[in-house]
């Protein structure tokens, strides 16, 4: 999977500015493929100018169309391309120390209503509303001028940004994850895993998902699961494919691709090794 946010950090194409992990950029999309899976460390709000695509998680799909707005959290998604019309958006990346900064003083102030399916949130499109409009339209002038604007502004548009979410979303899960960014010193790796484990992500994007070093990473998730990371994703993916399965929406080339197997062969090979059967004979075995 393509990394979203080092892509275009790096990139001497895409019209951005950048504070440290924070990047701002008007993106025109040049991708040819119909679907690209990309992931991220950093969650990011994207509000879009023309086109449209999907963004799918192992929540929901989201299309997104001219005028609407998406956030999404750190992880990872399958993105679908429309070719009617070329796709622009402006695109925010928010890392972790910027939330913080910005609703410390006021987090508190604000009833959480759901905690409970907290690690289901991936991401949510936003209503459009005033103060997403006024955002926008006053980041029009910085994107086209040459100059990078004043670090200090930058930070105070983003604040302003990010506690408007916080008082007018409707979504409570986007809520309660603002709140756990901000009182965490680390993302919960839990809430990282439980929602990014059917794509085929190496354990060092996993780590760096969870901003961790690896080795941080494989001691901290063996002393939450009590298992390593490869034997975890290997279990959570079967047991993801055999739903899938059951549901017959798929076939099996569509249901390796979803559940982050890298190819049919191996997938069939470990799925008869846990179920005893093939995956196109696990759905006659059950309902038999």
């Amino acid at each position: 999977m393509d990394n979203l946010f080092e892509n275009i950090k790096d990139s001497l194409v895409f019209n951005k500015f950048s504070l440290d992990e924070l990047v701002c950029v008007e993106y025109t999309c040049g991708v040819v493929d119909e679907e690209v899976g990309i992931y991220t460390q950093s969650d990011y709000l994207i509000y879009v100018l023309s086109g449209k695509k999907t963004w799918r998680t192992i929540e929901n799909e989201w299309l997104m169309e001219a005028g609407q707005t998406l956030f999404v959290k750190k992880g990872a998604a399958i993105v679908k391309q429309f070719f009617d019309d070329d796709f622009c958006m402006f695109g925010f990346f928010l890392p972790d120390d910027i939330i913080r900064e910005a609703l410390k003083d006021v987090i508190h102030n604000i009833p959480v209503n759901n905690q409970i399916n907290i690690h289901q949130f991936t991401a949510t499109k936003l209503l459009p509303k005033d103060y997403i409009n006024d955002f926008i339209k006053s980041m029009y002038p910085y994107f086209k001028d040459k100059k990078e604007p004043p670090e200090a502004i930058l930070r105070l548009k983003l604040k302003e940004l990010l506690i408007n979410i916080l008082y007018n979303c409707e979504n409570d899960l986007l809520i309660s994850y603002l709140q756990s960014v901000t009182v965490n010193p680390v993302p919960s790796l839990t809430h990282i895993m439980e929602t990014n484990f059917s794509y085929n992500l190496k354990l060092e994007e996993y780590a760096k998902l969870c901003h961790r070093s690896l080795s941080t990473f494989k001691r901290d998730f063996f002393n939450h699961y009590n298992t390593t990371p490869g034997k975890w994703l290997l279990n959570k993916r079967l047991e993801y494919a055999a739903s899938l399965i059951l549901k017959k929406s798929l076939n099996i080339t569509q249901i390796t691709f979803e559940s982050g197997f890298e190819d049919v062969s191996h997938f069939s090979r470990v799925f008869k090794s846990k179920y005893g059967v093939t995956p196109s004979s696990f759905s006659k075995r059950i309902t038999s």
